[in-house]
């Protein structure tokens, strides 16, 4: 793959489905081309007819890859998994394939799209409760799933998708001031994660459409 262009990852860097490609393609090695797309400035730049014709959801991330354009954060990551090498974010056992697949679900679906950037937008002044609500919520269940999963990691002892889409969550939940003292195994799984680059270099903290006041 190494004469194909580099992918395009089109993004914002606080979004968690934009991290959660930019951590896959750190784990994979993947170089790639950022192209920052602005959820607020300009009444947010996803909504321009342009960006529509990158992503009709008008959501990011959307990544341009050998030659199609990918708009889900899980998409991208398990074509990425399946056409580069580096280290499997899929494991090989069916069992714990499943498990990475429904905790993965669990965040992508079940508690991130509650307290995206639309969603919120349209709460109004009750955005924090109502994001505690429902990050509560769902770590009440992931929590448990995780005691019965987890190892070092999400699943086991191997790094997998599970943990790509846990990272990105946990920065939601403490942005919104939830208590991670009430979810040990989700917050040991975090910390553990935040020590290794791939988690650290594309934290939103430092990346080149981070504001100059959230930099560190």
């Amino acid at each position: 793959m190494s004469g194909q262009t580099k992918p395009v990852l089109h993004g914002y860097f606080r979004s968690s489905c934009s991290w959660r490609v930019r951590i896959a393609f750190a784990l994979k090695g993947i170089e790639y081309d950022q192209v920052p797309v602005n959820l607020i400035k300009d009444g947010g730049q996803q909504l321009s007819e342009q960006f529509k014709s990158l992503n009709p959801m008008q959501q990011v991330p959307a990544v341009e890859i050998d030659g199609v354009t990918l708009s889900q954060s899980l998409a991208v990551i398990q074509y990425v998994d399946e056409t580069r090498p580096g280290p499997r974010l899929l494991p090989t056992d069916p069992k714990k394939r499943a498990q990475v697949r429904m905790i993965s679900d669990m965040i992508a679906s079940g508690i991130q799209p509650l307290q995206n950037l639309h969603v919120i937008q349209k709460i109004g002044a009750e955005k924090v409760p109502w994001a505690q609500y429902f990050i509560n919520r769902g770590f009440q269940a992931l929590e448990p799933v995780l005691k019965q999963t987890a190892g070092v990691y999400c699943v086991g002892d191997e790094i997998s998708m599970a943990d790509v889409c846990l990272v990105p969550q946990v920065y939601n939940a403490e942005r919104f001031k939830v208590d991670m003292d009430q979810y040990p195994t989700i917050k040991r799984v975090n910390e553990g994660l935040l020590e290794l680059e791939a988690f650290s270099t594309t934290h939103p903290s430092c990346q080149p459409d981070t504001p100059a006041d959230l930099r560190s």
